[in-house]
């Protein structure tokens, strides 16, 4: 799926590769918040050894830097987007509309939220851009 990025969004992604070697292929702009996907397989080096690398981004571009690793399928791509919540399962249900209903245990309810609901917006938001579903749920 194509996805459209700011030049804004172009800029960040470009200082991101310049310092830590891993090309994100979308990035979210929110405030002080930046949200990186970056390809499967590529999460360890764009975190560093003992999170150095992310660390030192953050630093640099002066934003708060979250990841959010690239997968094959949607269900894998929303849990993906939903860490560091534990996620039991996700179902994709293609009825009037399509939508991703998570399985989260209660313990981590609170995580896959977030703070005023920004995780799991985050995940609405990348899951719609990357694989056309309208809206993510918890069960």
């Amino acid at each position: 799926m194509y996805v459209e990025l700011s030049d804004e969004a172009r800029r960040y992604i470009g200082r991101f590769d310049e310092l830590t070697g891993v090309t994100p292929t979308d990035c979210l702009v929110e405030g002080d918040r930046l949200v990186f996907v970056v390809p499967a397989g590529e999460m360890a080096a764009a975190i560093g050894q003992g999170g150095e690398t992310v660390a030192e981004a953050e630093r640099r571009l002066d934003k708060s830097i979250e990841l959010v690793e690239d997968a094959d399928t949607a269900e894998a791509f929303v849990a993906s987007a939903l860490a560091p919540a534990a996620v039991n399962a996700v179902t994709i249900s293609d009825q009037n509309d399509r939508v991703a209903y998570v399985e989260v245990p209660e313990a981590d309810r609170g995580v896959a939220i977030g703070a005023e609901g920004a995780n799991i917006e985050t995940a609405r938001r990348l899951a719609e851009r990357h694989y056309d579903v309208d809206d993510v749920q918890l069960t």
